[in-house]
């Protein structure tokens, strides 16, 4: 089922409570609550509640919801519940760090293909991952690859989505520290950890800060 003008933070969100229904359910809790749910996430009950009204009834007033149906429930909406391949471009020490995370499986994700332009590498595997040539990017579509993840240096970073995008790929996350430009039916999510981490000095108390002047630093 495909929904419509549900709000990106929404959907941001429903992997965070699908992790937390399964951590509760693997504990053998076969119910729970708004406000359970919420303590274990890090989130207010009544954003939990909104998120869900998009999608219609989930749990009981009263009664809370039933994890195993939550979690088939939510499964559905993300289309997790059929499983999805991925192609990683770029096995550097990124990309293979990609490669060994095993949050992935938690919800039936799974890195299929890897590809680098390094000659050194092709040929070689990587956490059970055959490298391959980037050439071969173009056979995607074929493989039943849709997903794409981009861990290459930012000047490389647009040709990748480019071929991607033509390969037949529709969701691509993208590690390069650079806006990318992608065509339309085309999901793009860029992450980038340094500015991410930039933003958390603001809220570092000022007497713990340090000053930087050109290459010293000085307390």
């Amino acid at each position: 089922m495909r929904y419509r003008k549900i709000p990106d933070e929404t959907v941001r969100r429903l992997p965070v409570y699908l992790r937390g229904a399964l951590h509760l359910s693997q504990g053998g809790v076969e119910r729970t609550s708004s406000r359970k749910l919420a303590d274990l996430i890090g989130v207010e009950p009544w954003q939990i509640r909104k998120d869900f009204s998009y999608f219609g009834d989930f749990g009981t007033r009263g009664v809370g919801y039933d994890l195993r149906s939550l979690i088939s429930r939510i499964n559905r909406i993300l289309r997790l519940n059929v499983g999805h391949k991925a192609a990683l471009v770029g096995v550097g020490n990124l990309g293979s760090a990609l490669l060994s995370f095993p949050g992935f499986r938690m919800y039936g994700l799974e890195i299929a293909a890897a590809f680098d332009v390094d000659k050194r590498k092709v040929g070689r595997r990587k956490v059970g991952v055959l490298v391959e040539d980037i050439t071969s990017l173009r056979y995607l579509n074929r493989r039943g690859i849709h997903l794409g993840i981009i861990a290459v240096p930012e000047n490389a970073s647009q040709e990748v989505a480019e071929a991607l995008v033509n390969a037949g790929v529709k969701g691509i996350l993208n590690f390069a520290p650079r806006y990318i430009v992608v065509s339309r039916g085309v999901k793009l999510i860029t992450i980038d950890i340094a500015m991410d981490l930039a933003c958390l000095p603001y809220y570092v108390p000022a007497g713990r800060a340090v000053e930087r002047t050109g290459f010293l630093t000085r307390p």
